[in-house]
């Protein structure tokens, strides 16, 4: 195993090697669920990324109609700012911050809120219809530019988050699955070269046994004892001789 990383401090036994093929099992799993994460995520953004170019060049072109709008209304009514300081008193739209829910992960979106509805005539006598006018295409460029700071908000949230699952594919593929198996690979080796010293230890054992039997019966054969002799009986040897009257 030399040249191949493994974890350290494992020990080569059977409870460590099942430890860890549950653990390498646990490791594929996650490997499998990130890397469809990814993919998801990989798909919403390149999604993503074809809208915040749609909206941009849309935020472009609403943007020059809001400008050529105000450029007419102050055209028709003259300098239109006294007047629109003098009628709004209060923001009439505002940005709600909601969370999208993607694949685990929390992006952010802007809801706008208009309370203004239609807007107020502001100078009807003066250039009034330019003026509402006016306000609509603000508006409207308004709300496209919030939706463009939500998507380009989500879009760095959504690049950190594959960023941090794509490293995480990665260590677990490149590094924590290959570990695993290096070392499931180690022990597996360890305990078959155990088992191997353990069969020899047990031949040389029995060729001792084997050795030491056969000296034996070679040294009862030198001593003029018959192994394959029965021992002579006790009975025989205490029965009395016939008397003879």
């Amino acid at each position: 195993m030399s040249g191949k990383q493994i974890i350290a401090g494992t020990l080569p036994t059977r409870m460590a090697l099942t430890a860890l093929k549950s653990k390498r099992k646990g490791a594929q799993k996650g490997f499998e669920l990130l890397k469809r994460k990814s993919d998801a995520l990989m798909v919403r953004f390149r999604r993503m990324l074809q809208s915040i170019i749609e909206h941009k060049d849309l935020m472009g072109e609403e943007i020059a109609k809001a400008f050529f709008s105000l450029t007419e209304a102050q055209y028709a009514a003259g300098d239109i700012k006294p007047m629109v300081e003098e009628k709004v008193s209060s923001a009439t739209i505002r940005v709600k911050e909601a969370f999208d829910n993607v694949a685990g992960v929390l992006l952010p979106t802007f809801e706008v809120i208009d309370s203004g509805g239609e807007g107020e005539l502001v100078g009807m006598s003066r250039g009034g219809q330019r003026i509402t006018q006016c306000r609509k295409t603000f508006v409207k460029a308004l709300e496209l530019l919030i939706k463009l700071a939500s998507l380009q908000t989500s879009f760095v949230k959504l690049d950190e988050a594959i960023k941090i699952t794509n490293r995480r594919v990665n260590a677990l593929e490149h590094v924590v699955l290959p570990r695993i198996a290096n070392t499931i690979a180690y022990i597996v080796s360890e305990l078959d070269e155990l088992e191997r010293e353990e069969f020899f230890r047990l031949k040389k054992v029995q060729a001792k046994k084997k050795e030491r039997a056969d000296e034996e019966e070679a040294r009862k054969a030198a001593a003029g004892i018959n192994a394959n002799e029965p021992a002579p009986s006790m009975l025989k040897a205490s029965e009395p001789e016939d008397l003879l009257f």
